[in-house]
């Protein structure tokens, strides 16, 4: 009988088809079970290697480990590094500025004339220098290294409300020595730093 004009598989064509298809899965199973082996015996732990094994991976781990923390250590050191260099440069390069503007401020007011403009240069540019130096000091620098910078950052700002307050000398002059020693200080650390 013919269906949409092609004519149906014929029983004989079926059981061709589905010897090939035995066929091939008999082949599959055979390199399969061909290809499978059982080795007797019983397993067995190779004494004469086995602690040069541990051993050979015992060294392995702890070259390992120490290559990683000389990585660590070299990375940390050159962190600190880049650190002091940002924290030193900027205290360097603004407290020269800040000392610059005192002084001009210091030899307009001992002539006597108008200290108005060198009054507010000096002042702006001590607290710029201390803002600047804490903000730059804040990476992983030596205790003392920070905490003399953080002295320097508030002799800054200290000498800087004497300026602005027209206040007595004295009382000047000691803002002044307090700044110039904290200054000294945080170069002497810095020179030992890098």
């Amino acid at each position: 009988m013919q269906i949409g004009g092609h004519r149906g598989i014929q029983p004989a064509s079926r059981l061709r088809i589905g010897a090939r298809a035995i066929g091939c899965v008999a082949t599959i199973l055979i390199a399969i079970v061909g290809c499978t082996s059982v080795t007797d015996g019983a397993p067995t732990v190779d004494t004469a290697i086995a602690p040069a094994y541990r051993e050979s991976v015992s060294a392995s781990v702890s070259a390992s480990a120490a290559t990683s923390s000389l990585q660590e250590t070299r990375r940390q050191q050159s962190l600190t590094t880049q650190a002091v260099v940002r924290a030193c440069r900027s205290f360097a390069t603004t407290s020269k500025d800040a000392v610059d503007k005192v002084n001009d401020f210091v030899a307009a007011y001992n002539q006597g004339g108008d200290t108005t403009a060198n009054e507010g240069a000096a002042i702006d540019t001590l607290n710029h220098s201390a803002d600047l130096v804490v903000a730059d000091s804040g990476g992983p620098l030596s205790d003392d290294l920070h905490h003399a910078l953080n002295a320097y950052a508030d002799a800054a700002r200290d000498l800087a409300a004497a300026v602005r307050s027209h206040g007595d000398m004295g009382a000047f002059n000691q803002r002044v020595n307090q700044f110039n020693d904290t200054k000294s200080e945080a170069v002497k650390l810095c020179r030992a730093s890098l």
